[in-house]
């Protein structure tokens, strides 16, 4: 979405959220600016991104329960290197309990998520509860993208009812979501979900998607989380993940690859804010050889000034891609004013994707330091220093300086 349109976007329902100020004068504002300045470094270019973030909320514009939510930036690079992009997240109108509170609606630019997929839209939202055992829920508007010029003929739209059940021990769910592009149907997806919570003893819980347009489960999720003890749980998963591609994209008539993946987890909690744990995890390919993952550390949640983690990472598998490594991370509070910290991945695959420049970079060795300073419980300065490398990148450095203005 260009620049000008997403401000007139987002400032239009700011001024709608606050044509009445005079005549809400229980309205409270609240929010936070974050200005942000970013450096590149690596064997290509330098970039210098400059970002302003800004976080607005309205509560109770009408005197009877309107609120406002918005959440944008803009941003543009020093050096004119890379295409960074101003975004408008989201900003709507929402208002709880009308019609003898069982309606609640949001509208303007939001994320809709659901079992059977997800979207951020401009559009609106309607969730009707309390309907003897159910809730219901139905949204559609435009669905915007980051990625592509905004075309007016693209649309998103569906719904989804859940309901709980067995004393409010067992919730489930079914929804369907329809997306369009230039006037073509691109995707329809429907989603089951259950989650079943005896409490202090086991939570189980499902999602699965199918795509309706190729007749095909593309997601799959089963998993079981027992906790009868205080001290330990174990958690199991199994997962089915196979990519859905628009049906306007060229992709979509490629075959595609199935993930599978099955995962154990074991948590032992020391003291209060001390925890061990360990991980299995076999990840099953078509393409590739599988692999065997184990990883186990300890974890120190911050309750007073020192917190941190330490993990070791075993990955084995066929192709000769294994790794064996650590994570590390210490932070400590020297004062009420200060916090800083270091970090370190070694041998560790760390994937992060670049979704603005649809690019993937995937370090194996990553170190870092850190450090917050607060002038005030409404102001802080945060900063950080990165050195990252692999094969597909020698080295770079990434530094970031952030200050936060909360009002």
């Amino acid at each position: 979405m260009k620049v000008g349109r997403l401000l007139l976007v987002f400032f239009t329902i700011v001024l709608l959220a606050a044509f009445s100020f005079e005549k809400a004068q229980a309205a409270v504002f609240s929010g936070r600016s974050s200005t942000e300045i970013e450096f590149y470094n690596d064997s290509n270019d330098t970039s210098v991104p400059v970002y302003e973030y800004l976080l607005l909320n309205v509560q109770d514009i009408d005197n009877n329960g309107m609120n406002f939510k918005g959440y944008g930036r803009l941003a543009t690079d020093i050096r004119d290197e890379v295409d960074v992009d101003s975004r408008l997240y989201y900003a709507y109108l929402e208002k709880k309990g009308i019609f003898d509170s069982r309606l609640d609606f949001r509208f303007g630019r939001q994320f809709v998520a659901t079992t059977a997929g997800a979207s951020i839209m401009d559009g609106l939202d309607l969730v009707l509860n309390n309907v003897g055992l159910f809730n219901f829920r139905l949204f559609g508007g435009g669905d915007t993208t980051y990625y592509e010029d905004y075309d007016q003929d693209d649309l998103v739209w569906g719904g989804e009812v859940n309901g709980l059940f067995l004393q409010k021990s067992l919730n489930l769910g079914l929804s369907y979501l329809q997306k369009w592009e230039g006037s073509q149907l691109s995707q329809e997806l429907i989603g089951f979900d259950f989650d079943y919570d005896k409490q202090n003893l086991v939570n189980l819980y499902s999602e699965l998607q199918l795509n309706y347009l190729n007749d095909v489960v593309s997601y799959f999720l089963v998993g079981g989380k027992y906790y009868k003890s205080s001290k330990w749980n174990l958690r199991t998963e199994y997962l089915y993940s196979l990519p859905v591609f628009s049906s306007t994209s060229i992709y979509s008539v490629f075959a595609v690859e199935e993930y599978e993946e099955v995962m154990a987890e074991f948590t032992y909690n020391i003291v209060p804010g001390l925890r061990a744990f360990g991980v299995y995890t076999r990840e099953m390919y078509d393409e590739f050889s599988d692999a065997d993952v184990f990883e186990a550390g300890i974890e120190k949640i911050r309750t007073d000034k020192f917190s941190g983690y330490l993990t070791g990472v075993i990955r084995d598998d066929d192709d000769g891609q294994d790794l064996k490594g650590f994570k590390a991370r210490v932070a400590w509070m020297f004062s009420k004013k200060f916090q800083a910290g270091v970090g370190a991945n070694m041998d560790v695959l760390d994937r992060r994707i670049d979704l603005e420049n649809d690019e993937d970079d995937t370090t194996s060795n990553l170190f870092w330091l850190y450090g917050t300073y607060f002038f005030t419980d409404r102001v802080n300065v945060q900063v950080k220093l990165e050195r990252g490398s692999s094969d597909l990148w020698d080295e770079y450095y990434h530094g970031r300086a952030r200050l936060n203005v909360s009002f």
